[in-house]
């Protein structure tokens, strides 16, 4: 049933291609392009910019407010903005994001993330700050196997209800990593960084409380960390590859990243390890007429060569940079000490203006653990559409509403700024 749901889907994404390409369309150009900015002008019956080199801003602001059970009602604010530091024609516009929100149960998150580009994209750094107390729900080691709550609805990574069979860790963190990397040659850059991660006070229990056995504590005690805390602190070595066109919302081009990561327990960490992390993205701009027709393509892994990881390290779902691979499945689903995730997605404009656009995506990902289940046994697959409100032109910016389904009845609703990947 899920290889013909996956077939299925690919036919009607080619399917899509073929009718972009034979489109006769007007070659786009932002004076015809629409955003929620000049919606909101138009309202308001106030001057929109219609070109490049007019005064606009780039800066978009979007409230959030979602619910889960284990979080409570939050409400929160996700900002993103950009600027080019050099000439346009050489330099990659830079980006940053910043997302802060709380909860009514006491939960609280705040970060910021960047990627600069120095003139003619000599320099490149790639950077994220992190601190907040929040939760995060265990379904073990491993992929490849259902779990009773699998069938439960997912918003943004979270089960609407809780769940009896799902383990709920919550823990303070504060997590933080600064890459620089210098050009080599063209779209080539090599360089090193630093990371830190630090997870504390994980399921402290009230005052006369017995502390409840999890994952987290069995994963703890067999590999010697104390499961109440620990850190893992490294340093980075980077080689990159990247002719994307633009970073938010790239209509062609190429990244590739390789990164090393070496924890030290003379950095600060429980316990030395080697992890090699690779990640491929590839972008094809379907249609000269309508460049927004993309067949985009995301290969990420994570490999334990040496040593242990913390057990909140391990990668898995929604592990990667911004949080946001594996739809439809739960942050932290499926996790392994070694993981790979592969997604395909067709991107295509909707209506004439490029105000509304829509996504269609299948996805797998394997993980192994400590005890039977190895490196690409075992697969998961995901699989649906999404919507996309452009929300400003001049940094590509958009509003990102996904529904998804995979697996043991997983399927949910997932709604963000900026694309995936």
């Amino acid at each position: 049933m899920c290889l013909r749901r996956n077939l299925l889907l690919l036919f009607c994404l080619f399917n899509q291609i073929l009718f972009a390409n034979a489109k006769k369309l007007s070659v786009d150009s932002l004076y015809k392009t629409r955003d929620m900015q000049d919606i909101i002008n138009s309202f308001f019956k106030r001057k929109s910019y219609n070109d490049t080199t007019g005064s606009h801003s780039n800066l978009s602001l979007l409230p959030s407010v979602g619910y889960n059970p284990s979080y409570g009602l939050e409400f929160g604010i996700i900002v993103s903005g950009g600027k080019n530091y050099g000439d346009p024609a050489n330099t990659t516009f830079s980006v940053f994001n910043t997302n802060v929100f709380v909860s009514t149960n006491g939960l609280a998150s705040a970060e910021f993330k960047h990627n600069t580009f120095s003139n003619h994209n000599i320099w490149n750094l790639q950077g994220g700050y992190q601190v907040g107390r929040t939760v995060a729900l265990d379904y073990g080691v491993g992929t490849g196997h259902a779990h009773q709550s699998d069938d439960n609805f997912v918003f943004n990574g979270l089960p609407v209800d809780n769940n009896p069979g799902v383990l709920p860790i919550k823990f303070t963190y504060l997590k933080l990593y600064e890459k620089v990397y210098r050009k080599l040659f063209d779209n080539f850059y090599a360089g090193m960084g630093i990371i830190v991660d630090g997870y504390q006070n994980i399921d402290k229990p009230k005052k006369g409380a017995v502390r409840r056995h999890s994952h987290n504590t069995w994963y703890s005690t067999e590999n010697k960390y104390p499961s109440i805390g620990y850190w893992a602190n490294g340093v980075l070595f980077n080689f990159q590859y990247n002719s994307r066109d633009y970073l938010n919302r790239p209509y062609k081009g190429i990244y590739a990243d390789v990164v090393l990561r070496l924890n030290a327990e003379g950095l600060g960490s429980e316990h030395s390890a080697t992890q090699l992390k690779t990640e491929f993205r590839k972008y094809w701009s379907l249609s000269s007429a309508n460049p927004e027709h993309v067949l985009a393509f995301w290969l990420w892994g994570n490999y334990l060569l040496k040593g242990s990881i913390p057990y909140l390290e391990l990668p898995g779902t929604g592990t990667d940079a911004e949080e946001r691979s594996g739809r439809p499945y739960t942050i932290g689903r499926f996790k392994g000490t070694s993981f790979y995730f592969n997604e395909l997605e067709y991107r295509y404009p909707i209506t004439g203006n490029k105000l509304l656009s829509g996504v269609a995506f299948v996805n797998i990902q394997t993980g192994s653990n400590q005890q039977k289940i190895h490196l690409f046994e075992r697969w998961n697959s995901g699989e649906g559409v999404g919507l996309r409100l452009l929300f400003n032109k001049y940094t590509r910016s958009n509003i990102c509403m996904d529904y998804g389904a995979g697996n043991y009845g997983a399927r949910g609703l997932f709604i963000g700024l900026n694309e995936v990947f």
